[in-house]
């Protein structure tokens, strides 16, 4: 047990043990280890305890991040998990997958000459051991409430408000047009950050704790919008983002160019031990191919290192700016390159190239001008400088743009923002229809898990004064 807080100035920054690249690049296993309870509490006494927190102030869902630290450092876990999860729905998944070196690590007040404090691996260390001892219980409330709520979207938005609208008692249905619970948390992200158990063991709590699932059901085929608001007191859209983005480029119809989540769905079904002929066949399996990942962001880094896993026979990464600019976490560009991938960086993509199968990405050299109205330099092409990526298999992750929804649903009156996304009322999160509320990356576009979270949690308190107000109302008028 640490006899007091502010240890950075004796101990220095560790990391729970990472595999060897070497072994890692042979499965899907995550990375990295779990810490020690010793080792645990050590790297959570170098909390300096800040007046003014700013890993508190930095992370999307204000985690309480000094308290659950100092509780670690004392050894009082279970106390640690339950100020943890007072305001995240998932600290297990968050201490996974969140980019700490963005956010709450990457504003630790003690990072400069000393390094941060290791928040994401503690988080993670704190919920896997009150799993172990039976601390997480399902979601169970005190009192039944007659009011029915449904929740479109069974990804990180969805099943956070899910959680918390069932704690307050409310009969809670969701829908979901995939065969399991978690949406990008299970066909996006590779086991290699996120383990499918972890997520999988939430979605069998829920259904412990009284949500009801509906599965393989898809809004505007199975089930209409308008349905779905008669049968229940009020609906939340939490149906995420999964239009790819393209690049128009010659060649983009070639055999063997492909989008990153057609590919990464495909390996994580396999991984789960589903059949996936297109894995099967090759079309979507890096198998002795080279590869190439056209952008920079956390997608194109599951994709390279995927692609490493799938036993590729090279692995190359093109991104139009430098290494500074990369919009992905820089753990996980430093991780790719230890597992052998290649970064081109200042290279953009003009064409595919090839006869009846892509053979190489045509590329030129790009340099940074000046800064545009946003204060970002620019990037501008460098003449006569084009090259040819050799390519088996080419990977485009350039984000994710949201579908057509009010088409979809069938619902005309569902107002878009000019970017595509779900308009609402930011104080109720309530969408131009009655009763209807979203979330997640339909409003804000393709984000974080913690950001997801966040939404949930906000739209389940504002569904809840949404019912509880019509409910004051109809009797009022009796």
């Amino acid at each position: 047990m640490a006899e007091k807080m502010l240890q950075f100035v004796r101990l220095a920054q560790q990391t729970p043990d990472k595999r060897e690249a070497a072994a890692r690049r042979t499965d899907f296993n995550e990375i990295y280890s779990r810490f020690e309870p010793a080792r645990a509490a050590e790297q959570a006494s170098r909390c300096s305890q800040c007046g003014v927190p700013f890993c508190q102030v930095h992370c999307p869902l204000n985690n309480n991040i000094p308290d659950w630290l100092k509780l670690t450092a004392e050894g009082r876990m279970e106390e640690a998990y339950e100020v943890a999860s007072a305001t995240n729905t998932f600290p297990e998944i968050c201490g996974r997958v969140c980019p700490q070196d963005r956010l709450c690590e990457g504003n630790c007040v003690i990072e400069k000459g000393f390094d941060s404090v290791t928040i994401g691996s503690v988080e993670k260390h704190i919920v896997e051991t009150a799993f172990e001892n039976g601390w997480v219980k399902p979601p169970t409330p005190r009192v039944e409430l007659a009011q029915s709520v449904a929740i479109i979207g069974a990804g990180p938005a969805g099943l956070a408000a899910a959680e918390r609208l069932r704690v307050r008692g409310y009969q809670v249905h969701v829908y979901d047009r995939y065969d399991r619970v978690g949406g990008l948390m299970i066909y996006g992200i590779p086991n290699f950050k996120l383990e499918k158990d972890v997520v999988l063991r939430r979605w069998k709590q829920y259904e412990a704790g009284g949500i009801q699932f509906h599965l393989n059901m898809e809004i505007g085929r199975d089930i209409t919008l308008a349905h779905l608001r008669e049968k229940h007191d009020a609906v939340f859209i939490a149906t995420g983002v999964y239009k790819a983005r393209d690049i128009a480029i010659p060649g983009s119809e070639l055999p063997g160019v492909v989008a990153a989540l057609d590919y990464l769905t495909a390996s994580n079904r396999d991984n789960l031990g589903d059949r996936v002929p297109a894995f099967e066949d090759g079309s979507l399996n890096a198998r002795g191919k080279h590869v190439v990942v056209i952008g920079g962001g956390d997608t194109a880094m599951d994709c390279v290192r995927t692609a490493v896993r799938q036993g590729a026979a090279s692995v190359a990464c093109l991104y139009r700016r430098d290494r500074a600019n990369m919009p992905g976490s820089m753990r996980e560009v430093n991780n790719a390159e230890e597992e052998g991938v290649r970064f081109v960086w200042l290279s953009a993509p003009e064409s595919f190239e090839g006869a009846g199968k892509v053979a190489g990405v045509r590329a030129t050299r790009m340099h940074l001008g000046l800064p545009d109205a946003t204060g970002r330099q620019q990037v501008e092409p460098i003449a006569g400088s084009s090259f040819i990526q050799k390519a088996d298999l080419a990977i485009k992750a350039l984000g994710f743009d949201p579908e057509d929804l009010p088409r979809a649903f069938g619902e005309e009156a569902l107002a878009v923002s000019r970017w595509g996304t779900l308009k609402v009322d930011h104080k109720t999160m309530m969408t131009a229809m009655e009763g209807v509320f979203a979330g997640g990356d339909i409003v804000r576009g393709a984000s974080l898990v913690v950001w997801g979270i966040r939404d949930g949690r906000d739209a389940a308190e504002q569904m809840h004064l949404y019912i509880q107000h019509k409910a004051a109302m109809a009797l009022a008028a009796e």
